[in-house]
């Protein structure tokens, strides 16, 4: 009976461990913000108060910034969570960059955040966050950026974290804020001719967050429910299909080549795309086992984190337990 107590002791106290929740929420990564019922009901069910939602992108064009893709917002956009600016600079915007330049940016960027807070009634978050890919060769002119942001805002200025700026953070340098989103997807790029899923490879992210406890921010985690499929054609050329999952691959006009890959056997429209015969389709989707696989590995380094899933979309959500 003792040693009956003492394996169910243990077996309670893995299971505990196994099943360790993290609370969590969702990006919103759409340009025209709109919500049917899945991801009203996906959002209501999460237990963060926020919704971490893109405004507008900012490039450069003709020497100039421009924002781009700014936000539209129908009707059904209705939510009590707290709205989370979140805006997308190239990194490119920070090459040969001056000091006047960086302010005028970060007046522009906190004006127009502004403008759309009040266009569209949201409940303003104290928080900001920046999402760049920055380098070693733009990293001084970003982080001055992020600096005179939050001089200009009074907000609390927070940023994405990719991994190749975790791996090389001597050369890529640590940010000038309080807290940074781990982006825990894009091991890879999907145009290269690979059998991994670049979406989430879990031996590449491993490397490259070998080292991740000793990060020395606070971090939040950025996990991918999205999917797509990769097109490639007679010359080995790519073509992204977003939000493509294997149930799309089930087609008389398709032959399966892979767990996960098909040749296209018919010219033809599919996907709203015309491809020819003799093109492949290989889909790239994650499943909630690589999703706890990586949290099990987060556990392991990290003390404690909230999830922000990217992103909400009813062609995801319901296909994950969150």
């Amino acid at each position: 009976m003792k040693l009956f107590r003492l394996i169910f002791l243990f077996a309670f106290i893995l299971s505990c461990q196994n099943s360790e929740k993290h609370s969590y929420t969702f990006y919103y990564w759409r340009t025209t913000l709109s919500l049917n019922n899945a991801e009203k009901e996906a959002l209501k069910k999460s237990d963060l108060p926020y919704l971490y939602t893109r405004f507008f992108d900012i490039e450069k064009v003709d020497g100039k910034f421009q924002p781009v893709a700014v936000i539209t917002k129908d009707e059904t956009f209705k939510t009590d969570k707290e709205i989370v600016p979140v805006v997308f600079i190239k990194n490119e915007v920070f090459y040969d960059i001056t000091l006047d330049e960086i302010n005028f940016l970060a007046k522009n960027v906190s004006s127009l955040i502004t403008k759309k807070q009040k266009e569209f009634g949201f409940k303003v978050s104290r928080e900001i966050q920046i999402d760049c890919d920055w380098t070693a060769g733009t990293n001084k002119e970003y982080f001055e950026f992020l600096k005179e942001l939050k001089e200009i805002t009074g907000k609390e200025i927070t940023c994405t974290l990719r991994l190749h700026q975790v791996k090389n953070s001597k050369l890529s340098g640590i940010p000038p804020v309080h807290k940074v989103y781990l982006m825990c997807y894009s091991t890879s790029s999907p145009l290269e001719n690979s059998t991994r899923n670049s979406i989430l490879d879990l031996p590449t992210l491993k490397v490259y967050l070998k080292n991740i406890d000793h990060y020395p921010l606070d971090l939040d985690v950025a996990l991918p429910i999205y999917s797509w499929g990769i097109v490639t054609n007679h010359f080995g050329k790519h073509k992204l299909i977003n939000a493509l999952s294997a149930k799309h691959l089930e087609n008389p006009n398709f032959k399966k080549i892979g767990n996960d890959k098909v040749e296209i056997l018919k010219d033809g429209f599919y996907f709203g795309n015309y491809l020819n015969k003799g093109f492949t389709i290989k889909v790239e989707e994650i499943t909630d086992d690589q999703l706890n696989e990586v949290k099990a590995f987060l556990n392991k380094k990290l003390s404690d984190y909230t999830i922000v899933y990217y992103h909400l979309d009813g062609k995801f959500v319901n296909n994950h337990k969150f």
